[in-house]
Order: C-alpha cells, then structure tokens, then sequence
C-alpha cells in the first residue's frame, strides 16, 4: 500500500470524522409546513447569524420539513417561522436550546379552533348513550402534518355552549383555549367534552360507596374512558396517544373522578385537573388511600378550591396527602386556592386559564 493511498485514505476519514463532529454539535429546527407550491419557510431569531429583521431560508425537505442548522456555539435561541419571510407564525416564539433538533408544527391563521359533535355515542359500560364534543385546536385543518395532545374532560355539556349548560353557563373552555394559544402560553390540543349520563351523574362519577348518596360506578366510568371513549379519539383524530400527552380535568364530582381514574393509570394519563373536587365523598376516602400509599404515582396532579364553601379543607389535605408521598408544589404538584370563588360554573371559567397551562404550557408537546 502506498504512502499516497495512506494519506488519502487518512485525509478521507479526517474530513468524515469533521462533517460528523459539525453535524452532532449543529442545533437543527425543523419545520412542518406544507407552503403549497412556489413558497417557503424562513426563520427569524434572536442570535446571529439568524435575525428578527431579515430571514434565512430553510431548507426543503421530502414531506414537507423545511430544516435549518447553525453552531451550537451561538447558544440558546429564541426563533418564529415565516411564510415568505412576510407571515409570521402565530403564537409565542420558540425557545431552541444550544445543540438540540426542535420539530415545530406552526400555524399562520387566526387562532380559533372548532367545535365537532359526536350524538347518541354509546356507552356499553352503562348501556347508555351520551354527546361527545370535541374541541379541534386551530391549525387542525391548517397543518395536516401535525399531531395532538388529549385532554378529556367531565361534564362535556357544560364545557362549550351555554344553551346546552346545566345550570346556563358554560366554562367558555373553546374561547379560554383559542386565548391561550393564540398568546402562546397554551400547546395546541384536543380537547373531548364528555357528557355524563342524564340522571346517572352521581353513580358515573364516584367510587363506591357514600352512606347518604350511594353511587358506586367510577370503575364502570374508567372502562368507558379507556375502553370506549379513547380508542374512539385515537382511531378518529391524529392525536398523540402517549401519557405525557393525554390529561384529564373535572370539578366537583367530575374533579374527584378525574383524580381517582388518572392515580389508578399513570401509563395512560401523564397529568390531570382537579376542580373543586368532592373530596369529602365517603369520609374523604380517596384522600385516606393517598395518605396511605407509600408508592408515589408518576402523574401530575393540579387540584384547587374556592374559600367560599368550596371544600377547601378537604383539598387541602389531599395537598398535605400528596407532599407527604413526595411530590413537589411547581413542579408535579400545582395547588390553587381562588379567592373568593364558590362552587359554580363561573368560577370554574374564571380560573381555567390556570390548569390549562400548567397541564399544557408552550413547548411542552412531547412528538
């Protein structure tokens, strides 16, 4: 073998051996967008060599992902995505960590999202029938590409639409949602009311058994969710079916069934919403199980109440039960205490901001 060839075949793997150290110390965005013919994506950030004034082009890529690359030296970025450097994405900017590949699945249109109804959807846990209303984040149609996170939440009929609200007023959750977004302090997600079963609600909704009010038929209610409910979601819309990226939220009773069929599935549900929670139902049972346990349960949990007659005390125990099993106010704990507020629909709206983006916060999807 010859020196020539050794040298070659040294200066070879040398070159190799930096295109791979270039490419592995290179932060990539990566962005999915179908521009339609004869557009592109650019983006703007905050750190030469990217500016806020003028964009550079991604690149295209076979299915749609347009893809830039600087030196990880340059840092942490914040970074927006433009059609034709003229249309700004729409929501926050997206913070890019030195040295990491970020997917974003941007939108550029009005952050509105739409309402889908499902009727007479059965439920053969309680050979019964009820209304799914699904909430689809804005650029559900916009952006094909995109995946979402789930969250289930009870008492569907009171959710979205006033006329159809028990009591006449509804939690505005589609309007608090396109807020959220559209200021970019929300992920986008799917969002499935489901109604409870007419006069069935107290035994849908609690563990067996309280002395003066029965019920009993939470475990039935886990198997619709699991079963019935979220095949349904998962085979019919492009969500992302993951625990990290499947939640669920309820007050009142729905609060106490929320938080007693999410502890019972940490690998089905990463997080959940706890409103005003019945945690006095059968001498506060759910809370003496949780003082009990000696096992911490990989959910996050968010639970709150009113000071007006609201059962405070009770939610506060279940706070004191859940640090004492190790988890930590911030972080996979969120305890709220609403000044003032009652045991009503309205104060439930008021306050959805908060678990909202705290179960769903900007950047937090998990693709």
């Amino acid at each position: 073998m010859s020196d020539s060839f050794t040298r070659r075949t040294g200066l070879l793997a040398a070159i190799l051996l930096l295109a791979m150290s270039t490419a592995a110390e290179a932060t990539t965005v990566r962005v999915f967008y179908d521009v339609g013919y004869g557009n592109r994506i650019s983006i703007r950030g905050s750190k030469a060599p990217l500016s806020w004034t003028t964009g550079t082009n991604a690149t295209w890529n076979t299915g749609n992902i347009w893809t830039l690359s600087w030196a990880n030296t340059v840092g942490d970025v914040e970074v927006k995505p433009l059609i034709n450097d003229a249309t700004w994405s729409t929501g926050a900017n997206y913070r890019i960590k030195a040295g990491a590949t970020v997917d974003i699945y941007p939108f550029f249109g009005p952050a509105s999202g739409q309402l889908r109804t499902v009727s007479n959807f059965y439920s053969p846990q309680f050979n019964n029938s009820r209304t799914l209303t699904i909430y689809l984040p804005p650029s559900y149609s916009e952006n094909p590409l995109k995946r979402y996170p789930v969250l289930y939440a009870h008492d569907g009929q009171n959710l979205f639409n006033a006329a159809r609200a028990t009591y006449g007023v509804e939690w505005r959750m589609d309007e608090t949602a396109n807020s959220l977004i559209g200021n970019g302090s929300m992920d986008e997600v799917i969002i499935v009311g489901m109604d409870h079963g007419d006069a069935n609600r107290i035994y849908e909704y609690t563990p067996c058994c309280d002395a003066q009010y029965g019920g009993g038929g939470a475990d039935k209610h886990e198997r619709f969710i699991l079963d019935t409910v979220k095949p349904f979601i998962d085979q019919n819309y492009r969500t992302l079916s993951a625990k990290a990226n499947t939640a669920l939220i309820g007050s009142s009773l729905g609060g106490l069934v929320s938080f007693y069929v999410g502890r019972r599935n940490p690998t089905v549900f990463g997080k959940l919403a706890a409103m005003s929670s019945s945690f006095w139902w059968n001498n506060q049972a759910l809370t003496q199980q949780v003082e009990a346990s000696t096992t911490k349960v990989a959910v996050k949990f968010y639970i709150d109440a009113g000071t007006s007659s609201d059962g405070l005390t009770e939610t506060t125990r279940m706070r004191d039960a859940l640090v004492a099993d190790g988890y930590v106010q911030g972080n996979d704990l969120y305890y709220y205490v609403a000044q003032g507020a009652g045991h009503n629909e309205s104060s439930w709206a008021a306050r959805l901001n908060i678990p909202l983006t705290y179960l769903f916060p900007w950047q937090s999807t998990v693709y």
